[in-house]
């Protein structure tokens, strides 16, 4: 009930609330946490004497009191409903929820893959298509180089390998 005796819709944007920083403020409540934070910097004096509701950051309550808002605060209910709703639909939905699903059927075997990669020599520059990986293929592999035309990948690096040379010792 407002002043006059009229009902008050507790969410109607447009509704009037006191400023807990001035008592002169009358904030539509669409606009009213926007105003707490300007008038929270505004009047730093009281707002050490105020304590924020941990259920609603809209309520700014006197320090000493805060306990026993928490303790009768509305939406401290709503919280706790939800959260009672949210653990009920988990703990179903646990007991429901079996997996059908199955790993697919692996072909790869990396044994495999890294003797015949070893088998190949690597040139920079080149490109080989894989194709006649497998002995017994007939398929010819060709080896297709990405460089420009004109172009050629070196014969050397340009810097020596140290564990290459002391292997040859």
């Amino acid at each position: 009930m407002d002043l006059e005796g009229n009902s008050v819709d507790a969410l109607d944007p447009e509704r009037l609330i006191q400023c807990p920083y001035d008592k002169y403020h009358q904030i539509r409540a669409c606009r009213f946490p926007y105003h707490l934070i300007k008038c929270r910097k505004n009047h730093p004096e009281i707002a050490k004497q105020l304590a924020t509701c941990p259920f609603n950051a809209r309520h700014q309550v006197p320090r000493a009191e805060i306990s026993r808002h928490i303790s009768s605060c509305d939406d401290k209910s709503f919280i706790e409903e939800h959260i009672v709703s949210q653990s009920n639909n988990c703990q179903g939905e646990k007991m429901n929820i079996v997996s059908m699903w199955q790993p697919p059927p692996c072909d790869e075997d990396w044994d495999r893959d890294l003797q015949e990669q070893s088998n190949s020599a690597f040139v920079w520059g080149t490109f080989s298509s894989g194709v006649n990986r497998y002995p017994g293929s007939s398929v010819v592999m060709e080896q297709k180089s990405n460089l420009m035309s004109g172009m050629r990948a070196p014969k050397s690096l340009p810097y020596s390998l140290s564990w290459k040379s002391r292997a040859g010792n």
